[in-house]
Formats: C-alpha cells, sequence, structure tokens
C-alpha cells in the first residue's frame, strides 16, 4: 500500500471521527431526554449499545446506499463488494461489527491493511467489500 492512501484513509477516518462525535452528541441529548443521566452500570452498558448501533446505522445506510459516508466522499473513497457492486446489507453489517473489534483490538484489522498484498483491512477481507479511490470527476 502506498503512502498515499495510509494517509487518505487517517484523513478519512479522523474526518468520521469528527462526524461520528456529532452524530453521538445528538443521540446523547436523544437518550438522556428519553431515559435520564445513566447512573447506575446497566444504564451505560445501555447508553453504550444504544451508541454503538447508532454509529452501525450509519455506517451500514452510507455503505448500503452509496458505498460512501460523507468523510470518504470528501476524501474520494467508496466502498464495493468483489463484485463491484455495493455492499449488501449482511455484509456491510457484517463489516462494521468485524471493525469494531478491530478497533477495541488496538485497530489490528486496519493496520493489517498496510501489510495486506491487496491494501484490504481485516473487515474488508472477511466481508467480502473493497476500499477503492475513485476519481473526482465521477463523483
Amino acid at each position: 500500500m502506498k503512502a498515499t492512501d495510509i494517509f487518505k484513509r487517517i484523513a478519512c477516518m479522523l474526518y468520521e471521527s469528527i462526524l461520528l462525535f456529532a452524530i453521538l452528541f445528538v443521540a446523547g441529548i436523544i437518550h438522556r431526554a428519553l431515559f435520564g443521566d445513566p447512573r447506575t452500570d446497566m444504564q451505560r452498558l445501555y447508553l453504550f449499545v444504544y451508541s454503538w448501533l447508532i454509529v452501525g446505522l450509519y455506517f451500514v445506510f452510507c455503505w448500503v446506499k452509496s458505498g460512501q459516508t460523507l468523510a470518504m466522499k470528501t476524501w474520494n473513497l467508496q466502498l464495493l463488494g468483489y463484485d463491484g457492486n455495493f455492499l449488501s446489507m449482511e455484509c456491510a453489517i457484517k463489516r462494521y461489527v468485524i471493525a469494531s473489534f478491530s478497533l477495541m483490538f488496538f485497530a489490528i484489522g486496519f493496520i493489517w491493511a498496510i501489510f495486506d498484498r491487496e491494501g484490504l483491512s481485516l473487515h474488508d477481507r472477511f466481508s467480502g467489500g473493497r476500499l477503492i479511490e475513485i476519481p473526482k470527476n465521477t463523483q
């Protein structure tokens, strides 16, 4: 994988984190308005699962609908299946779950892409996805 590809992916992830902060901020306000301040461990667990599901809805919806999140559009990246079409719902969910676990384990699935001969992350390998760079004038 080229250094420019790595830079684009990291920049996209940083931009994505800013967008997710805003999404989770609004989701947190809604959660707090409906259920109050999470005071017990169980309430905190529910908030964590709720937040994880909200982020999952965002990613899965974007990947299935257009193969791109807002950050991916900005950096001219697109997620496609091996067949060249957008990911199916099943593949998108699988990719999100595996990527979530990858982040919890020191981002090993993302780091894998640096050493992979095709530049695929572990969650792409297991879900049937491929992150590609698209020319600016085809969007």
